[in-house]
């Protein structure tokens, strides 16, 4: 299981520069993935800016939107800017997508909420065919005719847009043992796909590290998930912040069938990638 980090783009008030050596030093650290949270609706960073801003100072370091909300780009947009930075990292780039859940991040785009299915089928038609045969429209992807799309989700829908159009699948936070049901699942339909290969399975797990930035971290997941309600704050108070829970969950989700773990900082302080690399060595074989 490879094990990345990802970019605080999505906390309020980091500043940009912090992405930047946020990059440097996750890649120095020897992390697989660096990811970054999509919202429309919030102060957070654009993702696909802040990996662009990621390519230019890293050279080794996957990059990856987990999860852009796709729907709400014009796709003839997404395509280009989605290549762009795949050009421009040398092609690093994995693009992860799904529908979305938020109305207002649809509202504040124009777009219509209740199409947002629909519209993400169209939407992956058509950045495929722009990328496989429309050199006017966009540059090519580095690797191949397409970038590599990672499809969230775990409705029928979206297992059927991941083996029409993935590389595999993303399952936002959870447990390790839906992690295992999620995982036999998306295995189960590429293989009746008939889908060569493995697929790649990706889960996000938050974290913090350190007594002086538990405050932090809990505010900042009620903030983001206040929508949610009474919800919000087991959300916050479940996320990792020993050493141990994250050892233990990395092992976890591991053993459940996870090809790519990315734990998601809660904390946008430098120090947190230290202390996350001190806890599950990234750049160890294995």
């Amino acid at each position: 299981m490879k094990i990345g980090i990802g970019l605080p783009n999505s906390v309020p008030g980091v500043p940009g520069t912090t992405l930047v050596e946020w990059a440097r030093r996750s890649e120095e650290h020897g992390f697989a993935g660096l990811a970054t949270i999509d919202r429309i609706a919030y102060p957070n960073h654009d993702s696909l800016t802040a990996l662009a801003a990621a390519a230019a100072v890293t050279s080794r370091i996957g990059l990856y939107t987990n999860i852009l909300l796709g729907p709400v780009y014009p796709a003839a947009l997404l395509a280009k800017s989605a290549a762009t930075v795949d050009q421009i990292s040398g092609g690093r780039l994995t693009l992860g997508l799904a529908p979305g859940g938020r109305q207002d991040d649809f509202e504040v785009m124009g777009r219509d909420f209740s199409r947002r299915g629909r519209e993400f089928d169209r939407t992956l038609d058509r950045i495929h065919r722009i990328w496989s045969g429309d050199p006017e429209h966009s540059p090519a992807p580095v690797n191949g005719h397409a970038i590599p799309v990672i499809i969230g989700g775990t409705s029928d829908a979206a297992f059927r847009r991941l083996v029409s159009w993935g590389a595999g699948g993303a399952m936002g936070g959870g447990r390790p043992e839906q992690a295992g049901e999620y995982a036999a699942r998306v295995r189960t339909a590429w293989q009746e796909a008939g889908r060569e290969g493995e697929p790649r399975i990706t889960v996000l797990a938050y974290y913090s590290l350190g007594d002086d930035a538990e405050e932090r971290s809990l505010a900042y997941l009620r903030h983001y998930y206040a929508f949610l309600g009474e919800y919000a704050d087991g959300i916050a108070t479940n996320a990792l912040r020993t050493p141990e829970t994250i050892r233990a969950a990395a092992q976890a989700f591991e053993a459940a069938g996870v090809t790519e773990l990315y734990f998601d900082p809660t904390v946008p302080s430098l120090d947190q990638i230290d202390r996350l690399a001190d806890v599950v060595s990234p750049a160890s074989p294995g």
